[in-house]
């Protein structure tokens, strides 16, 4: 096992540093895949939902929807220590998402007579995908259900794979429950994101779809997105870590270890400023490497990974720009003047004490964001995601009149001579016939 890079950034290759930044999605190598599958769910629905199910998770099911029964029994099996912790978790992402939630409706007096404003008004439906497969991701239900329910969407549904035996992890279901799901569907893959985008018999349409996955689900919801909106892409997990020599390189070691957990194709990487610092963080990575529950994927995400040393740190904050990492530390002495430069980043977090994985489970922010670069076009999953906004004008006959010489005057030049008549048909002037 070998970090995939250890150097110096003035010695790192243009196909290295290409490599590094581009760390592509995949989603051009399986689109046709993809496409296939969802055009057979559109047109067959659920017989198609049946058939993938079986080819892609290996269990055959009678039915896709979660019943009561299944609940019950899955809240009896999780401990109340944990239903504990899983509320409390629940509760901080819960006020964290109230915080943005934005006015509902208000109003501005431009000038006299002309009022301008905004409603802020939920989406009707939202479906929810919690990834499986190699972990169940009840904090991820957590993290895509209770934003809706705070914004007033009305219908949340959760997709998620089913295990091996036809169940649903009893967390996963706990989690549903907590967060206020309405429906939960043991669908996994692109079957599940065509089954919320077109609706089957057994699945409801919705308006929206949101939620991580793997490369198919991604490419999945790239392809719906003309018939569900998506909230964006979101693939393999990934962070970027900025250190000076006052970080604590067992605890930047361990960030690395903990991201590189979730996926053989996650990314980690290290920018520093001390060449003491990064040689000690790559000696501590590969002992933990050695040591941690889920080694043989972590040996395999590492070969992702670098620790770059660089000659200032504003070299390190230029670099994480241009990276734009779904996930960004700063362990480093003045940590605000490095906050205030930082352009692109899904979700940032600040201090040795401030780990990626307390922002995965317990302190209230999302942990749904943007990866692959995209960071600098789209925000991670936020109350905004789940409204919609509709602009207000209420304008008295004054209000108007003091606007009617601009409006006709940029409408006849336009061409659009109806668009004038219909302002002086409200001070006498009719068209003519």
């Amino acid at each position: 096992m070998v970090i995939m890079l250890f150097k110096k950034l003035s010695d790192v290759s243009e196909a290295e540093m290409q490599r590094l930044i581009s760390r592509g999605s995949g989603l051009a190598d399986v689109g046709e895949t993809v496409s296939a599958v969802l055009s057979d769910v559109r047109t067959r629905g659920n017989a198609a939902l049946r058939e993938y199910t079986k080819k892609f998770d290996k269990v055959e099911l009678d039915s896709f929807e979660v019943s009561e029964e299944e609940f019950e029994k899955a809240l009896s099996e999780v401990g109340p220590e944990l239903l504990g912790h899983l509320k409390i978790a629940a509760e901080n992402i819960r006020a964290f998402h109230r915080a943005q939630m934005p006015e509902t409706t208000w109003f501005m007096e431009l000038q006299p007579g002309v009022v301008l404003g905004q409603k802020a008004t939920p989406l009707e439906s939202v479906g929810a995908y919690a990834p499986g497969g190699r972990a169940s991701y009840p904090s991820t239900v957590l993290m895509t259900v209770i934003p809706a329910r705070v914004a007033g969407v009305e219908k949340v549904i959760v997709c998620t794979p089913p295990r091996a035996d036809g169940s649903v992890h009893p967390l996963t279901l706990a989690a549903a429950k907590v967060a206020g799901a309405d429906k939960v569907f043991k669908l996994g893959g692109v079957q599940a994101i065509g089954a919320m985008a077109y609706g089957t018999e057994s699945v409801p349409k919705v308006d929206k779809i949101v939620g991580p996955g793997n490369v198919f689900v991604t490419s999945a919801k790239m392809q719906v997105r003309d018939i569900a909106e998506i909230d964006f892409p979101a693939g393999p997990s990934e962070v970027l870590i900025i250190a000076d020599e006052s970080a604590d390189a067992a605890m930047a070691a361990s960030d690395i270890i903990a991201q590189a957990e979730h996926d053989p194709n996650a990314v980690s990487v290290l920018v520093t400023t001390s060449e003491t610092l990064a040689q000690a963080v790559k000696e501590e990575v590969l002992i933990q490497a050695e040591n941690t529950a889920r080694s043989e994927i972590v040996k395999i995400s590492l070969e992702n990974a670098a620790v770059l040393i660089m000659d200032s740190l504003d070299q390190c904050i230029d670099f994480s720009n241009k990276f734009a990492p779904e996930h960004l530390e700063i362990m480093v002495e003045d940590s605000d003047s490095v906050l205030d430069r930082i352009r692109s980043a899904g979700s940032i977090f600040i201090g040795n004490y401030a780990p990626v994985p307390v922002g995965d489970y317990a302190s209230g922010t999302n942990h749904v964001l943007p990866t692959a670069g995209y960071a600098k076009i789209y925000s991670g999953l936020n109350i905004n995601h789940f409204l919609k906004y509709s602009s207000i004008q209420k304008i008295s006959k004054s209000g108007l009149e003091s606007l009617k010489e601009t409006v006709i005057a940029l409408a006849e030049e336009e061409g659009l001579k109806a668009h004038a008549d219909a302002i002086r048909t409200r001070f006498g002037s009719r068209p003519p016939k």
